[in-house]
């Protein structure tokens, strides 16, 4: 019997895994966008965020209470979605899900800077992360949103993805939605926020654990004039 060197049985293992690995990464992509498609018609029962955020809270040693209110598009004032596509994406219905001017002006933004300052993610793409991803994972977690941004724009209307967002976001620690968003920083109904409200809450999401409507008046600022600006 010819006896296998130990050369070849390394590449059969490695060769092994590769297979593996790509199974994984297929069926979950498989799996992801059959959540997708359900999601046409019915709110995600949990998200990655939530769960990451579950977990967290049990570790160190908190009651994993979050707080989460699904509130529909139409009962949400309309200048909340507004002001979230003003700071966020500007360019969110112009796009099929990932915003290539927007990725080369953070790119230049970060040279000219020297550091990290943008990401240049789209509404759609924050919506993929907080469905399916955690806040953690670099460019391993890049290889997987990107296919599933491609994914979701093309399954879900505009609308809905604004929807989806707006009830999943995180907008502060253990806050979920929109609607208990708007009660938690302002003590009212999603549906009743004024303008600048509505910027102030928007002027949150990049830092949504570390930020407060109290500190962040500069940015909601900005968010009201990109609104004037858009025509909103």
């Amino acid at each position: 019997m010819e006896r296998v060197s130990v050369g070849g049985r390394i590449a059969r293992l490695v060769s092994r895994i590769a297979g593996f690995a790509a199974f994984t990464f297929l069926g979950y992509l498989a799996a992801c966008f059959l959540l997708l498609l359900l999601y046409t018609v019915v709110p995600p029962p949990a998200t990655g965020v939530k769960i990451q955020r579950r977990i967290e809270m049990m570790v160190s040693g908190q009651s994993p209470r979050l707080r989460t209110t699904r509130m529909p598009i139409d009962r949400i004032d309309p200048d909340l979605p507004h002001a979230v596509v003003a700071a966020e994406d500007g360019r969110f219905f112009e796009h099929a899900g990932i915003d290539l001017r927007a990725l080369e002006e953070a790119a230049e933004d970060n040279r000219r800077s020297g550091r990290r300052q943008r990401g240049g993610s789209t509404i759609t793409q924050q919506l993929v992360k907080n469905l399916f991803m955690t806040t953690r994972g670099g460019w391993v977690r890049k290889g997987v949103e990107v296919p599933l941004t491609l994914a979701a724009d093309l399954v879900l209307s505009k609308r809905r993805q604004l929807e989806l967002y707006l009830n999943v976001v995180e907008w502060g620690p253990g806050i979920f939605g929109a609607e208990e968003a708007a009660r938690y920083h302002y003590g009212t109904s999603a549906g009743s926020l004024t303008r600048e409200q509505a910027a102030g809450l928007a002027a949150l999401l990049p830092a949504p654990r570390t930020r407060s409507v109290a500190r962040t008046g500069w940015y909601r600022s900005i968010i009201l004039q990109r609104m004037q600006q858009m025509g909103y």
